[in-house]
């Protein structure tokens, strides 16, 4: 039984090394191929914007790099020790913990080596700030997180 949990958990990081890769990969690829900038990634949707993004979320506090780098180095230990503590219960709801982890190391690892966070993916048809993959990580598992927290508070069945 411990050795189920342990593959578990170590199932759930790879989730999370995973994110951090293609984070990574895609930010490198974008910044070296200067080219791909205003190129256009789904026609009417959506187009390549290379921004360096030295704030968190709609660059709120841009001018605290470091207080940046050292929140999510505190959130990435916090995810991991709580990803390793998780008991059974439910392995789906762990899973956006991971893509979550993933998320903040991505944009941690930028924040630490670069002092801001490499953007690049813009939507066309609204004026919504430019984001990369850690983002949609982080955005999509905190959406998942608080429907799983709903979901437990008022005991609602989404399978009915």
């Amino acid at each position: 039984m411990m050795l189920k949990n342990m593959y578990q958990i170590i199932n759930l990081y790879y989730i999370s090394i995973s994110v951090l890769l293609l984070d990574q990969v895609s930010k490198q690829l974008i910044t070296n191929i200067r080219i791909m900038n205003g190129k256009i990634i789904v026609p009417g949707i959506a187009r390549i914007h290379l921004v360096h993004n030295s704030g968190a979320a709609f660059s709120i506090l841009e001018n605290f790099p470091k207080l940046l780098a050292l929140t999510s180095i505190i959130a990435s230990i916090v995810l991991i020790i709580i990803i390793a503590l998780q008991k059974k219960k439910n392995q789906i709801s762990w899973q956006y913990y991971s893509f979550l982890l993933g998320g903040c190391l991505g944009n941690g690892i930028d924040r630490i080596r670069l002092t801001y966070v490499t953007d690049f993916i813009e939507l066309i048809p609204i004026n919504f700030p430019i984001f990369n993959i850690a983002d949609i990580s982080i955005n999509i598992a905190v959406v998942l997180i608080l429907i799983e927290i709903i979901k437990n508070h008022y005991k609602l069945d989404f399978n009915r």
